[in-house]
């Protein structure tokens, strides 16, 4: 799978989730053996995605820790507030 269609997965996953989806960004950074998608969402948003007892962060991150990448990089998500 490549980087733009994990993009677009995580993209696809949290805009239902939160409550202003024009605020939602992902910047992507890679180094030598991870790809790391930085999630940035509204503040008011924030407790959406983490969910009670960071449930939904989990849930999210398990899903896309599953993945595989075409160049054999494994993947890291941050949550962040704007």
């Amino acid at each position: 799978m490549t980087t733009e269609a994990v993009k677009n997965l995580i993209s696809a996953i949290v805009t239902p989730l939160i409550m202003v989806p024009d605020e939602l960004s992902i910047a992507t950074t890679a180094d030598s053996h991870f790809v790391t998608y930085n999630l940035a969402v509204n503040r008011k948003d924030i407790g959406r995605i983490i969910g009670k007892q960071g449930r939904v962060a989990q849930a999210i991150r398990t899903l896309i820790y599953g993945i595989r990448l075409d160049n054999g990089k494994r993947i890291r998500l941050n949550i962040l507030d704007n």
